[in-house]
């Protein structure tokens, strides 16, 4: 019986590393709520295994390679579907813009004040005052961006273009597509452009290695 519970441990304990890195993950502060979920039902189900050693290991193995097919197949349609990856993934939301708390933007997350407040000490920022944006990720953490500091704005990702940053920046889609022809670029072609001082920065999908 404790041989087959530690075959059966170690075993699944290969299985999941190597689902892990198949599944491309890192950090539990990485994991969007969907990996997380995951996560819960792949030690969920090993557990089971483990505590019943009557039973196959079959009978979690099955089900933890269907998650990791899965979770694969999800993250790869994400990829490609900006949409379905805000569906999937959500947004990041922004919590601090020029300086002023999106108040009605954090009761709806149920995030407080005392939060704002904890993950900017985290940050070494003392005071509100210091920041002019701040947007939580998806994965819960804070990004800050203080008033003396220039930081940049995507506006392309994925050839999709960021209607709320270019309202952020005052431009609008005639101005980006302007940009583009000057360039003698497509939409499509772009993987990633963002902006920072006034200046526009491309990466096109040709770049990419």
């Amino acid at each position: 019986m404790y041989l087959n519970m530690c075959l059966k441990t170690i075993f699944l304990y290969f299985l999941i590393v190597v689902a892990y890195r198949i599944m491309g993950k890192k950090e539990v502060g990485e994991l969007s709520i969907i990996d997380l979920i995951v996560t819960i039902l792949i030690a969920e189900l090993a557990a089971i295994c483990i505590e019943d050693y009557k039973s196959s290991i079959l009978v979690s193995v099955i089900p933890i390679l269907s998650l990791v097919i899965l979770q694969i197949l999800l993250s790869y349609i994400s990829l490609k579907n900006m949409k379905i990856r805000n569906l999937i993934d959500g947004r990041p939301s922004v919590i601090i813009k020029a300086g002023k708390v999106c108040f009605k933007q954090m009761t709806k997350l149920r995030y407080s004040l005392d939060d704002l407040i904890s993950q900017l000490r985290e940050k070494g920022i003392k005071s509100i005052e210091e920041v002019d944006y701040a947007v939580l990720e998806n994965s819960g953490t804070l990004s800050v961006f203080q008033k003396t500091k220039d930081y940049p704005l995507p506006i392309i990702l994925d050839g999709v273009i960021d209607h709320e940053v270019l309202k952020e920046i005052k431009k609008d889609t005639v101005w980006v597509y302007k940009l583009l022809e000057r360039k003698n670029l497509n939409l499509e072609d772009i993987f990633y452009a963002f902006y920072t001082k006034e200046k526009t920065y491309i990466i096109k999908k040709s770049d990419l290695i």
